[in-house]
């Protein structure tokens, strides 16, 4: 009897291949990194659920992310359905297109034009205080002196955050819903609270908001039981 060939298959079908369906994010220091709780909190407002991958920090990456030498393309770095996407911002709009249900970005296209500018000037600006008050979750530094430059960055942030929560009623930046905009700006609020940094009642009690998140406080616990220290973050406490 000749071999059985395989049933062809119907015209305009193709065959199927298998999805990876495994969601990942790499991150590095939850103590110093910055740009990994941005993408952390990205995904945990979209409500995918992830695993984490957490590259030492002594990779030349993660180190020269730590220590604002130099941009990393480790971390954060996004994993979905086989797709990979890094920079936060990139990370951020992905996750808006795959769960829209999320609302990531406002819905009202000059309120989403908004949310990305100040993303966009949060992922570009305020070098000055990023230097000068680098992230440290473990650290409390009360009588921290923060020069002019730190200074006028930290103005233009309070000036962003009153705005955004007089526009639009808070208690986040955009109102009730949760975007974006609120993980940019939360390693903000972590600094503001590391390094007692004097805010007006407006910006002080959107810090509040943001640090009483139950993902932040999920965050900041696992900052606290890292080990692991980067001694340039650390020589001044």
């Amino acid at each position: 009897m000749p071999n059985a060939r395989p049933p062809a298959r119907a015209p305009g079908r193709r065959a199927l291949r298998s999805v990876d369906t495994t969601t990942e994010l790499t991150i590095s220091s939850r103590n110093y990194s910055s740009w990994s709780l941005r993408g952390w909190l990205m995904l945990k407002f979209s409500g995918i659920a992830f695993r984490e991958v957490q590259v030492a920090i002594d990779a030349p990456g993660a180190r020269a992310e730590l220590l604002l030498l130099a941009p990393s393309i480790l971390v954060p770095c996004l994993t979905h359905r086989g797709v990979r996407v890094w920079d936060t911002l990139a990370i951020g709009e992905y996750l808006n297109e795959v769960a829209p249900q999320a609302r990531l970005l406002p819905a009202d296209a000059v309120q989403r034009a908004h949310c990305r500018s100040i993303c966009g000037e949060m992922h570009s600006g305020f070098a000055a205080m990023r230097g000068s008050l680098p992230m440290n979750i473990r650290a409390r530094l009360e009588n921290f002196k923060v020069w002019s430059k730190a200074r006028q960055d930290i103005d233009r942030i309070e000036t962003i955050w009153q705005e955004c929560l007089e526009r639009y009623g808070g208690p986040y930046l955009f109102g009730e819903q949760r975007t974006l905009a609120d993980a940019m700006f939360a390693p903000v609020a972590s600094r503001f609270t590391t390094y007692a940094v004097a805010l007006s009642a407006p910006s002080a009690g959107y810090r509040d908001t943001i640090m009483a998140m139950p993902e932040m406080a999920e965050w900041i616990a696992g900052a606290l039981a890292e080990h692991e220290e980067v001694d340039e973050l650390d020589m001044e406490f």
